[in-house]
């Protein structure tokens, strides 16, 4: 039995005796004669007894789950120093390479991972408000791809209590869980430079009371979180599927992202099998552990949350798991964020439309211990040119060159000049991993890397 099975029986053995102990109190020491309002005062004085019983269990169970996440951690980390410590036949081991080419590739029979994906449980929540078209769409594009019900439980968490979205909700029937965000109070105590930004608000809190619904009160062990504006990839619940088991293995992994912030048609190579390790937090329909949302939870943010999550503090020099070509497509042009980004750059990112089966690969190139050696090697292994020499020759020449940035403003020429994403969220740019950002111009494959010997990012480059 587990701890958390003999900790909620020994909660409900508890309340029972606490409620038989007032019972016979009640018969022992309340003489017949009382009035009738006695009586009420004495129901409603048990009855708040109860419910203030019910407030303290409730916090003491959180802690609870605290603590043994905290004791989690430290058994991890002495796991992890014993496994750190290399065998002598290990030492001159040559690195994987990290891409291969699909015609190279062992046949599936031949590198299948022994991992039991048949047994794994990743529900899915889709968070929502007061779009019914957008949640139609999106509930549509994840039954109508998912392999298993059984297997991939759809929760939708509905803020906003708007009646024509829950109508809509309803219509799935048993196909979906429903929750509803209970508390739909305005923000209070916002700074008045804030307040058109309740929205960004609003969301946060959301997503706290939503993530606790999913790990607090269902206890799941990881759960990928998507928006009710994004459509989904033929293999979206394959892709989470193979990389579970490297989320649960890897301390250094905290996510998987089913997002290329560069991922636009003329930015990627069409390889479906293509995956990277990415410092940046990509969110856009992501998976995370339950571990994680105990660490989290307690500091959420009141707002802004996604750029939370890629502050150093958060992020704890941790990265995700992310696609060349997106897993995930957004249509939501219309929301809080009034379209940002959505003209310029994000409906020009490319939805995979050909499934590849993730399970059957190797993915465990994708550990930090095996990527991080071969594509240091792979990077700066390759032809080092200039932007122009870039420009000029057309895709003419090697097919991987690299091109080196020495500060923010020559990062920032480099990646508007290729046409990727510029911006910097405390020092890590979108898609970047060991300082290093990848994407595909005139059909070559371009590494923006910084120089050989870089020590980290720079946390004021914004």
């Amino acid at each position: 039995m587990s701890s958390i099975t003999m900790k909620r029986r020994m909660v409900l053995w508890f309340i029972g005796f606490f409620i038989v102990w007032n019972i016979a109190t009640y018969f022992l020491f309340t003489r017949p004669g009382n009035t009738d309002d006695h009586m009420f005062k004495s129901s409603k004085e048990f009855s708040e007894r109860l419910n203030r019983l019910q407030g303290r269990l409730k916090d003491q169970m959180v802690l609870n789950e605290q603590l043994l996440h905290e004791i989690e951690q430290e058994k991890v980390k002495i796991i992890n120093k014993i496994k750190n410590i290399p065998a002598a036949n290990e030492e001159h081991q040559p690195p994987k390479l990290i891409i291969q080419d699909q015609e190279n590739e062992k046949p599936a029979e031949e590198s299948k991972p022994d991992y039991p994906f048949h047994t794994y449980k990743i529900p899915i929540v889709v968070i929502a408000c007061n779009r019914p078209s957008a949640i139609k769409r999106s509930l549509n594009s994840l039954l109508d791809t998912r392999p298993s019900a059984e297997q991939f439980p759809i929760y939708v968490s509905q803020d906003c209590g708007d009646q024509k979205t829950a109508n809509e909700i309803r219509t799935f029937g048993d196909k979906v869980v429903h929750m509803r965000q209970p508390d739909l109070s305005p923000i209070a105590n916002l700074p008045a430079n804030q307040k058109k930004f309740e929205g960004y608000y609003k969301i946060s809190r959301h997503y706290k009371w939503a993530l606790d619904q999913m790990f607090i009160r269902n206890s799941f062990d990881a759960v990928i979180i998507v928006e009710d504006d994004l459509d989904v990839s033929v293999d979206f619940f394959e892709y989470f599927l193979a990389t579970y088991p490297l989320l649960k293995e890897d301390p250094t992994l905290w996510c998987v992202s089913a997002w290329n912030d560069n991922g636009r048609d003329t930015r990627i190579e069409k390889n479906p099998g293509l995956l990277y390790r990415s410092d940046f937090f990509p969110g856009l329909g992501w998976m995370l552990l339950r571990d994680a949302w105990l660490e989290l939870a307690p500091k959420w943010p009141a707002g802004f949350w996604d750029d939370w999550m890629r502050l150093p503090d958060q992020r704890r020099d941790r990265s995700c798991i992310r696609p060349e070509i997106s897993r995930t497509d957004t249509f939501g042009k219309f929301g809080v964020s009034k379209g940002q980004f959505f003209e310029q750059h994000l409906k020009f990112i490319t939805l995979n439309k050909e499934f590849y089966s993730f399970t059957t690969k190797d993915l465990s190139y994708l550990l930090k211990k095996n990527y991080d050696p071969a594509f240091k090697e792979r990077v700066y292994g390759v032809d080092e040119w200039t932007l122009q020499e870039i420009k000029t020759n057309q895709g003419q020449g090697p097919s991987e060159v690299r091109i080196t940035y020495t500060d923010k403003n020559s990062f920032k020429s480099i990646t508007k000049a290729l046409g990727i994403m510029q911006d910097l969220k405390s020092g890590v740019p979108r898609t970047g991993y060991l300082g290093i950002v990848t994407c595909v111009f005139n059909g070559q494959r371009i590494y923006i890397a910084p120089g050989r010997h870089w020590s980290g990012y720079h946390v004021d480059w914004s």
